[in-house]
């Protein structure tokens, strides 16, 4: 089964086509970070204009990629949420209207399921049951997985996601969006030790997270700097690593006790700070105690693309499910909603 998978959630178009028996075939994505780091965030009626200019134009190339017409496709996949309604209008129409003219299924996907799921695009992907990490801009979440659909919410942030706590920091810090890359930029050059900022509710029982703490406390280092006329560029990498180290080591020790808690040798870890070089350091000298193994995305699979909608379309759609005639889109979608694929009747 050939599907055409197109993400379109948030600030980047993505499409990809992906075949049940061959992999992967064709792949693109355009990013609107330069149009939104004006703003220093995201503008959602921004967005989903552009999305509006680039999803045909992405769509016919990834076609002319793989050598393929419309006629080839066997289904279309498309994220129905979570996102901006506006930006998730946009590929759900295109995803609709294209699927009825060709006279195929289409079928909404969830936004994380796709991140949780994009590890099993590599070589070697993780086998069920295992723990998800899911860590982005807008979630920070502990997956309980068992399988396609079966998801069983361990824990989650309570406030800002870690992503989200990244993009506030970056901004105290004069540096810009997006701010996960720029802080671990400059991060790079502090000096271990000088700072130790807390690890958030790591001291207590559980696996939600918190990080509004960390931020204000960043805010409150950085104003006692500014009085004492010692914010210099040292510092601010200082400040910067401290920050980063705290984030890495919360999220290490909130992974190690989900693995504790449920046996599994298996961890997944997706999202856009998936990428981050100091997590994925800390996560493999965390649980190489635990003799667990980790698995990740290809860093161009960890922010949000369209293969990884194609994936998860094609898993769901290659065991019957499909949309039932008319879109939907959702802009919150607790992930734990979600189940098994299941066939549905056309109505």
């Amino acid at each position: 089964m050939r599907v055409l998978g197109i993400e379109s959630s948030c600030d980047e178009t993505g499409v990809a086509l992906y075949d049940t028996e061959s992999g992967l075939l064709a792949d693109a994505l355009f990013s609107q970070i330069d149009m939104h780091a004006a703003y220093g965030g995201v503008v959602p009626e921004l967005a989903s204009r552009d999305h509006v200019r680039r999803l045909l134009p992405l769509i016919q190339q990834v076609l002319d990629d793989a050598g393929m017409h419309r006629t080839d496709l066997d289904a279309i996949a498309y994220t129905a949420g979570p996102g901006l309604v506006g930006a998730l209008m946009v590929g759900a129409s295109t995803a609709h209207g294209m699927a009825r003219a060709l006279n195929i299924p289409v079928l909404g996907v969830h936004h994380m399921e796709g991140h949780l799921l994009a590890p099993m695009l590599e070589d070697n992907p993780p086998a069920f049951p295992f723990v998800a990490l899911l860590v982005s801009g807008g979630h920070t979440q502990l997956v309980q997985v068992e399988g396609i659909g079966q998801y069983t919410l361990m824990g989650e942030s309570v406030d800002d996601a870690a992503g989200e706590a990244f993009d506030k920091v970056a901004k105290m810090l004069d540096l810009p969006y997006p701010g996960g890359p720029s802080v671990s930029a400059l991060a790079a050059s502090g000096a271990p030790g000088r700072f130790r900022f807390p690890r958030p509710m790591t001291d207590r029982p559980g696996l939600d997270f918190s990080f509004s703490g960390l931020k204000t406390h960043t805010m409150t280092t950085l104003k006692a700097l500014v009085r004492d006329n010692a914010l210099d560029e040292q510092a601010r990498a200082d400040v910067a690593r401290a920050f980063e180290e705290a984030v890495v080591d919360t999220l290490a020790i909130k992974c190690r006790r989900a693995l504790k808690a449920t046996g599994y040798r298996r961890l997944v870890v997706a999202g856009g700070v998936s990428a981050n070089k100091r997590l994925r350091d800390s996560l493999g000298n965390a649980l190489h105690a635990l003799s667990a193994e980790v698995f990740y995305p290809h860093p161009r699979f960890c922010t949000d693309n369209g293969a990884m909608i194609a994936l998860a379309g094609a898993l769901r759609l290659s065991q019957g499910e499909h949309d039932t005639g008319t879109m939907h889109t959702t802009p919150r979608w607790p992930l734990d909603t979600l189940q098994a694929p299941r066939a549905h009747e056309d109505s």
